[in-house]
């Protein structure tokens, strides 16, 4: 395999002995920004998994149209918790189709992926509107006051906060504990009135069988990684939105979640049945 540029500048501090998530992830999107190691497991898991990549693609659809829809909601400030590396579309791109006067933080505790924005946002010179910081989602206090101090979101004024596909590859507590649901929980309190809950959540419940046994195998493949996977079922997920307002139609697979707001170049992405995808996503508005 042909070095990326990251390899040929390595940066400090990246661990390339072992394989990590929003880099996979984004060799799965067809991105540049990952290494050897990420490419090795992302073959291999594409090999024995080929529905990976399609549910991968789809899930960043649904990003794409759930910021299309809030936009015309009249939101024009988005927090992107565990944003990865920026491919296939980021969240300021899509906005910015709308309008051009939307705001975006965003957050992840990945050194490539910090990187990778900040170089994104530079060449494009939208430093002013836009800002990625490092930080660490079980965190929530301590993120929501680095996004206070990059300057860029009003926190008096309604936001939608993006967790898109990022919980069930949350880290678990210093004492081992899940704590995703509590940081959610918490997230929810910090949100203004008008503000906006957008998740999408990887999920064997409710999948054929056959795609059940895969999904656990394939989430064996990322146990010997640093962010073992959880697939949680529909009814866990759909409580991390806890009493806010769920917009139509609910929490639902990521295929049927407002297809109308697919832009012009969507790829298509085609599935036998809409649970092919495996992720289980929805948005939901605090009153």
């Amino acid at each position: 395999m042909a070095k990326s540029r990251f390899e040929q500048f390595p940066m400090e501090g990246v661990d390339l002995d072992h394989p990590n998530v929003a880099r996979v992830y984004d060799y799965y999107l067809g991105g540049k920004a990952n290494y050897a190691v990420d490419r090795v497991f992302a073959e291999k898991a594409l090999e024995r998994f080929p529905f990976v990549r399609p549910a991968a693609k789809s899930n960043r659809l649904f990003l794409h149209r759930a910021v299309r829809y809030l936009v015309k909601q009249g939101v024009r400030q988005f927090i992107d918790v565990g944003s990865g590396v920026p491919t296939m579309g980021s969240t300021h791109q899509v906005a910015d189709e709308l309008d051009t006067t939307t705001r975006v933080v965003y957050i992840d505790n990945e050194p490539v992926a910090v990187a990778h924005s900040q170089m994104l946002l530079e060449k494009e010179g939208d430093l002013d509107r836009h800002a990625v910081i490092q930080a660490d989602l079980r965190d929530p206090d301590l993120l929501w006051n680095k996004v206070a101090d990059s300057g860029v979101i009003d926190f008096a004024q309604p936001v939608a906060l993006l967790l898109i596909a990022v919980l069930h590859v949350t880290q678990p507590g210093p004492d081992g504990t899940d704590i995703g649901p509590a940081a959610v929980a918490r997230y929810r309190e910090l949100l203004a009135p008008g503000s906006y809950l957008v998740l999408s959540h990887g999920t064997a419940d409710g999948v054929p069988e056959s795609r059940a046994r895969e999904m656990a195998e394939f989430g064996k493949m990322y146990d010997a990684t640093a962010t073992p996977v959880i697939w949680r079922p529909r009814g866990e997920i759909e409580a991390l939105f806890g009493d806010l307002e769920m917009v139509e139609p609910g929490a639902t697979w990521t295929p049927l979640w407002h297809p109308e707001e697919n832009g012009a170049n969507a790829p298509e992405i085609e599935f036998d049945s809409p649970n092919d995808s495996v992720v289980w996503a929805g948005v939901a508005r605090k009153a």
